[in-house]
């Protein structure tokens, strides 16, 4: 198999607990559990040698492969077309929906030959925390059990299986119209070993799974010109979404390099406040009120927990159970994804300060409210509380919403979203006549405005740039008009939006920022960001640029992978970069779907 296949050339299966890559040769390079950000069990993807994979494959020579997904749902099919035969493999997860940890995660692997005669091939070869822990292997006919500390993954076959050291190897050749098939279960040690699967059985899973999908599908409201795209990007913040909390992290992945070979390599499997935030909104235009609603309340929980405590009233991200601690470590024995060293667990960016997360989980209460989410006495004193903080915080410089490691600065967006706090805040403190103290927030409202108007505008290039001390753009402004700041057409804003289109995109496509202008404490360039790509989308929109708006859409669509998902960043030659799939990109296509669709309907009506 390829060393390292390409970052794009994966579909993602999960059960809403934890989530796994498979690559369209029928290799699982990515799996962690039990949790989204638990330590891998199989991470070929960030080491070939050390991190461990799973592959069960058609053994042909020189076949064609080809991946989709079944229609509407998270069941992944790759396919392999030779001269001899075509054979599938399908792969799903049997999802979780409890608001309870499950105890053991599952992984279903059904191969079959469609046409002639096909010989599929297995390996499994575990690799448990991150290639740093042993385990004891076991054999017996069709069963496997890799025993580690802490954990045990079972393997349980319609085909023998043999040991190849303590790894595992198997083979089977199926005729057209015959099905076999292999089980992994992931479980704490001492549990029930699962029962013996079945031809018969595994199909049953099989159109469960697909129910399950569909049914879910359905709840959407989304009738607009690009339903296939927007159910994909619904589908895939579902699968990054840990069901028990609600909480939805920013990418399935970590490590994945934002430039091949340099050291911008994070961990992304945790829950921003940030990007969860803006999900709510993107979930309620297309009718999942279930998703943000759950999340709703796990932001709540976070506002509770320092109330009276000194410092911040909010960390800039979290463990998908709440948890705060999300200490980084270099994995120095994992080489990274084609040399891309360090890879890092963990994220030291939890310590940083980021202002503008207080106008995303204000957004994200106020959008709420349309569903009747309405914070009970107790939540909204502490929401009332973490504004009155703000009023006394929000002119610090900070790291800012890219999380850059060149020292804190005044940043314009953060700026922007602290003022979309207390706005939103006083909305809230009207519409249910909460107690608050509303002459000072707007006091402090409108004094936000005046600085962001006057110190954040730059005559030279007649914009609002990315902070105090240089005319540098970002293009994370290009939330504004979704805010309220400026209204779409403002003068100020179109002059701004025309800045950006100078200076950060190209061919469509937007930078976040220019590192070269604006040190940002990191070696290395970066690709264009997906997120502000759509963002863009957004604001032409919204800005009457319907043309311009419609064709820029239409062009980042090509850059889905071959089952419909993004990666974080866009490379030169329009390779995906970064983790895989990101939350951020696929709510950014969502909310610039619905936009741009709402535009053109009104100008038809016209």
């Amino acid at each position: 198999m390829d060393r390292y296949p390409p970052i794009a050339d994966h579909g993602l299966v999960g059960n809403l607990q934890t989530a796994a890559l498979i690559s369209s040769k029928g290799v699982l390079d990515w799996f962690a559990a039990p949790r989204l950000d638990s330590p891998s069990v199989f991470a070929a993807l960030l080491d070939h040698d050390r991190g461990g994979y799973f592959r069960l494959a058609a053994v042909e020579h020189n076949p064609t492969y080809r991946q989709l997904y079944y229609p509407d749902t998270a069941v992944l099919v790759t396919r392999f077309m030779s001269e001899d035969g075509v054979g599938e493999v399908v792969d799903w997860m049997p999802p979780h929906t409890g608001t309870a940890p499950a105890d053991r995660h599952t992984l279903i692997r059904v191969i079959r030959a469609v046409r002639g005669t096909v010989r599929f091939a297995l390996d499994c070869c575990p690799r448990f925390d991150y290639g740093r822990a042993a385990h004891e292997l076991t054999v017996d006919g069709q069963d496997a059990a890799f025993d580690a500390p802490g954990a045990v993954l079972h393997l349980r076959a319609l085909f023998p299986l043999h040991r190849k050291g303590d790894d595992v190897h198997g083979t089977v050749t199926l005729r057209a119209g015959e099905s076999s098939g292999a089980v992994i279960t992931f479980c704490a040690p001492g549990g029930d070993a699962p029962s013996a699967p079945t031809v018969d059985g595994l199909e049953e899973d099989l159109w469960r799974a697909v129910d399950f999908w569909q049914d879910w599908v359905r709840r959407s409201t989304y009738r607009g010109r690009w339903p296939d795209m927007v159910r994909r990007s619904a589908i895939t913040l579902k699968l990054l979404t840990y069901a028990p909390t609600g909480a939805l992290v920013a990418a399935a992945t970590m490590g994945l390099p934002e430039q091949v070979g340099g050291e911008r390599n994070w961990d992304y499997r945790f829950t921003w406040v940030r990007d969860a935030s803006l999900s709510v909104r993107a979930l309620l235009d297309i009718g999942l009120t279930e998703e943000a609603q759950a999340f709703t309340g796990w932001l709540v929980e976070r506002l509770h927990e320092r109330l009276g405590s000194p410092g911040e009233r909010l960390q800039i991200m979290y463990r998908v159970d709440g948890d705060a601690q999300l200490s980084e470590e270099i994995l120095e024995h994992f080489e990274g994804y084609r040399g891309s060293y360090p890879v890092r667990a963990g994220n030291a960016a939890m310590d940083q300060l980021q202002l503008d997360i207080y106008g995303e989980a204000f957004y994200a209460l106020a959008e709420a409210r349309a569903v009747g989410v309405q914070a009970g006495y107790d939540s909204w004193k502490a929401a009332a509380r973490t504004l009155d903080w703000l009023c006394d915080n929000w002119d610090r410089a900070d790291e800012g919403i890219w999380e850059t490691r060149g020292g804190r600065k005044s940043f314009i967006y953060s700026r922007v979203m602290t003022w979309a706090a207390f706005d939103q805040g006083l909305r809230l403190a009207a519409e249910f006549s909460r107690p608050a103290d509303v002459v000072r927030w707007r006091e402090t409202r409108d004094a936000v405005l005046e600085q962001v108007m006057t110190q954040g505008w730059s005559e030279k290039e007649q914009a609002l740039v990315q902070h105090y001390d240089e005319d540098v753009l970002d293009a994370s402004l290009l939330l504004i008009p979704r805010v309220g700041m400026l209204a779409p057409k403002d003068p100020r804003w179109l002059s701004t939006l025309d800045a950006i289109d100078r200076k950060l995109v190209s061919d469509s496509l937007v930078y976040r920022y220019d590192p070269a202008a604006s040190p940002d404490g990191l070696r290395g360039s970066e690709g264009t960001f997906s997120l502000c790509s759509f963002l863009y989308v957004d604001a032409l929109a919204r800005a009457g640029r319907l043309r311009q708006a419609r064709y820029a859409f239409e062009k980042m669509l090509t850059y889905a992978n071959h089952v419909g998902l993004f990666a974080e960043e866009i490379g030169p030659t329009g390779e995906p970069l970064g983790n895989f799939p990101q939350a951020f990109t696929h709510l950014a296509l969502i909310m610039a779907a619905c936009s741009l669709d709402d535009a053109l309907d009104q100008e038809v009506r016209r």
